[in-house]
């Protein structure tokens, strides 16, 4: 299908360039093609519309009424066609760096693929990942992008809300078949209950009451994200994942959903100077995009 839509474009383009030359060989040397090709190119054109295009004179070839109705069709593809080649080369030609903050647990489960895509397409642009829980300042460029779990306050800020992903316990099922599943929050301490070993995170949210309860009961403590999920995975004990990326894992069970939940917000954000940037913005737009999908649990 692609192959038989780029031949019908070269026969339209030479038949343009006879159009607007009047001549099978100055077409050719417009195109940089030899004058059999373009006159290969008009006789198969002719054999798709079933009907002559053009018909020699002493002055060269003009063209039919046929030919004549064809032109603003040929000029469409030829300026679509244009566009494409433009689109291809500014694809191609950018270049540059992008340093990009988010979290543990979205740097090491939900960009690798994101960012695997963006550097295939755009193989000049050179991008690095931080991974870190504390806000990097973009207003003073110690990065080009942030992902945030929360709304941005800064001024000279452009803030892009991605959607909600919350913050709710799982555990594994091998978890759940030797401990159960507790009914309640008095049932916790039965439990081993994964969480950080500083409680920043939690103060940085309006968490219900009842995480304070959750928090006492902590037995497995762990400030890395990315250890605490494997912890969870390994059916270790019950902890905090988000929403989406459990959703992801069939042997991530949830665990007291409906009295537990950390309201979480994710934010796509970038100076708004660095936006004038092509591989600042390239990159932003990518991202918006597969986030979006990640935050709405689709594909994109």
């Amino acid at each position: 299908m692609m192959g038989s839509m780029a031949n019908n474009w070269e026969h339209y383009q030479s038949f343009l360039a006879v159009i607007e030359t009047g001549s099978l060989s100055a077409a050719a040397k417009r195109l940089g093609l030899s004058q059999p090709t373009i006159g290969r190119h008009v006789d198969a054109l002719e054999a798709a519309v079933g009907a002559p295009l053009f018909v020699r004179s002493r002055y060269g070839l003009n063209p039919t009424d046929t030919a004549r109705g064809m032109v603003s069709h040929a000029k469409t593809m030829a300026i679509a066609a244009n566009a494409l080649k433009r689109a291809a080369a500014a694809q191609g030609d950018a270049a540059g760096k992008v340093r990009l903050t988010a979290s543990q647990i979205i740097g090491g489960e939900v960009l690798p693929a994101i960012i695997s895509d963006f550097v295939q397409t755009y193989p000049h642009i050179h991008v690095e990942l931080v991974l870190t829980n504390r806000t990097e300042n973009l207003l003073k460029r110690e990065a080009d992008i942030a992902i945030r779990m929360r709304r941005p306050i800064q001024e000279a800020l452009i803030a892009r809300k991605i959607g909600d992903v919350p913050l709710k316990l799982y555990a594994h099922r091998d978890y759940i078949v030797r401990k159960g599943t507790p009914s309640s929050l008095d049932d916790i301490e039965d439990h081993i209950i994964i969480g950080p070993e500083s409680m920043g995170l939690y103060a940085d949210f309006t968490a219900p009451i009842e995480v304070e309860q959750l928090v006492n009961a902590m037995n497995v403590k762990c400030d890395s994200d990315l250890a605490q999920l494997a912890l969870v995975r390994a059916g270790c004990g019950i902890g905090g994942v988000q929403m989406q990326l459990a959703t992801r894992e069939e042997d991530l069970l949830p665990v007291l959903h409906d009295m537990v939940s950390i309201p979480m917000e994710m934010w796509l954000v970038a100076h708004e100077d660095m936006l004038r940037e092509q591989p600042v913005r390239l990159f932003f737009d990518h991202l918006a995009k597969h986030l979006l999908a990640y935050a709405k649990y689709e594909k994109p």
